[in-house]
């Protein structure tokens, strides 16, 4: 079973030196606001993902007026049969002693990533060693935003079980802003080298393939798990039905290339590929975005993190990390008990809950008869 232990947080965020041990499985962490909780929650998550959850730049991590930052954390062995001891570019896991995972940031440019006192050549190798899902205030926009809030949250998913997913992914990624570079310099100098841009293509294609077929697995294992969530959280039989949207359903990449290219010249970007997939999602046969309530927007939300979540266990043996930051305010009691009682009787894996209300969270952890732990900030 996967469990935090213990965290060490040097100069992250608002922490200057602060440690916590983790004793339970099903942890509350409470104090009022502008205390540290989403910051805590976020340490552990950098661990997880060597990035925060909430900025892209890791300065924006640093404690105010310092240069640096240092997050620390011990995890016993949970390991599938699958994974055992494999050896990879950045050390091994332990599966008869408890793993150390530092996470060190000295300016720009300047970041060490260690599993066991081994340092990391590529950060990406860590991903999926120690899964993860995150529940915060922001993500309605994974509802009601744009279509690359969909497909960041695929790649998470994915990235943690497939770690050639993520290679190919870092190689796609890289192909396409090179090709958008170049169809922007074409525009400036007025002419095309045809010979570069099909080999682009070429390079585009191979990966692109391969995301297309993960992503279109991954989203026939989502979709039944999401409507069985969904029914469960809100406690109603409504039908929420989501599709996988891509350009590559039923076309071949290179038509799809081929077809866009004049299009491409024009914007002075690539308008073909993966990176306009999305997931088109429905309720009772109309638009989610456009009909849903929201309190019915806040169960769906639920209901993909928690698929998000099984799917996770299911592929990797054991349970994910489980972070819920402020739910108590997303949520009305019906659906809070619901969600509750999934997380924490239902699951087996360590959950981190953060309110500002220490009663309410003795409240809801006393009444699902459940050992828990409360951390005041």
């Amino acid at each position: 079973m996967l469990r935090l232990t213990k965290i060490t947080i040097t100069q992250f965020k608002n922490y200057g030196f602060s440690t916590f041990d983790f004793t339970e499985r099903v942890i509350g962490i409470c104090g009022l606001n502008g205390k540290g909780k989403t910051n805590l929650l976020d340490a552990i998550y950098y661990l997880c993902f060597t990035k925060s959850y909430f900025t892209k730049t890791d300065g924006l991590n640093c404690q105010f007026n310092m240069d640096g930052f240092r997050l620390e954390g011990t995890a016993p062995p949970a390991l599938s049969k699958a994974e055992g001891n494999a050896e990879d570019e950045g050390g091994s896991l332990s599966s008869n002693k408890s793993n150390n995972i530092v996470c060190i940031f000295r300016g720009v440019g300047k970041k060490e990533i260690l599993l066991n006192e081994v340092p990391y050549i590529k950060f990406s190798e860590h991903i999926g060693k120690f899964p993860c899902v995150m529940i915060a205030p922001d993500d309605i926009e994974l509802i009601v935003g744009g279509s690359e809030e969909r497909r960041r949250f695929i790649d998470t998913v994915i990235s943690q079980i497939d770690p050639e997913y993520l290679q190919q992914l870092i190689i796609y990624t890289k192909v396409l802003q090179q090709r958008n570079g170049y169809l922007k310099k074409f525009a400036e100098q007025g002419k095309t080298d045809w010979t570069l841009l099909e080999v682009l293509d070429d390079q585009l294609v191979q990966p692109g393939n391969y995301i297309h077929a993960k992503r279109k697995d991954f989203t026939l294992q989502l979709i039944p798990l999401v409507q069985q969530f969904y029914n469960q959280i809100a406690n109603n039989n409504e039908l929420v039905t989501l599709q996988y949207e891509s350009q590559l359903n039923d076309n071949d990449f290179f038509a799809v290339l081929n077809q866009l290219r004049q299009k491409d010249f024009i914007l002075q970007r690539s308008n073909g590929g993966i990176h306009k997939d999305d997931i088109a999602i429905q309720l009772n046969g109309q638009p989610f975005k456009t009909t849903a309530s929201q309190g019915q927007r806040k169960s769906l939300l639920f209901a993909l993190k928690l698929a998000e979540f099984e799917l996770l266990k299911i592929n990797k043996g054991f349970p994910p990390l489980l972070l819920l930051d402020d739910v108590f305010e997303k949520l009305d009691d019906s659906r809070m008990q619901n969600l509750l009682h999934w997380v924490c009787n239902k699951n087996e894996g360590q959950v981190f809950i953060t309110d500002t209300h220490k009663k309410r969270l003795e409240q809801a952890f006393v009444g699902l008869q459940t050992a828990y732990q409360i951390i005041e900030l």
